[in-house]
């Protein structure tokens, strides 16, 4: 039995979720985004997140986990974190 390998994308890079921590990028790539969720709010019968730190994260293992954080921002919102790990992933990603 073979493992399914395919991840939901969004504008082309994987997002993976695993409980309040969203995964998007290619681990073959130089940088991934890791984006925690900090603070939710009930919309109608569903949970938002509201309050989300992004960080731009090296794939390097050879790095300290500090040495691999190399931006971090705070956004209000799964789509405003989106939004801007896409851009650094657009500018970070190889061809």
């Amino acid at each position: 039995m073979s493992e399914k390998t395919d991840f939901f994308t969004y504008k082309g890079f994987p997002l993976v979720r695993n409980k309040d921590t969203i995964y998007y990028g290619n681990m073959s790539d130089d940088y991934v985004v890791m984006i925690q969720v900090l603070e939710s709010k009930k919309v109608g019968n569903m949970e938002v997140a509201s309050k989300v730190k992004v960080y731009q994260v090296s794939t390097d293992e050879s790095k300290n986990p500090v040495e691999r954080i190399a931006k971090v921002s705070e956004k209000n919102g799964l789509y405003e974190a989106l939004d801007i790990a896409y851009i650094w992933l657009s500018k970070t990603a190889r061809n």
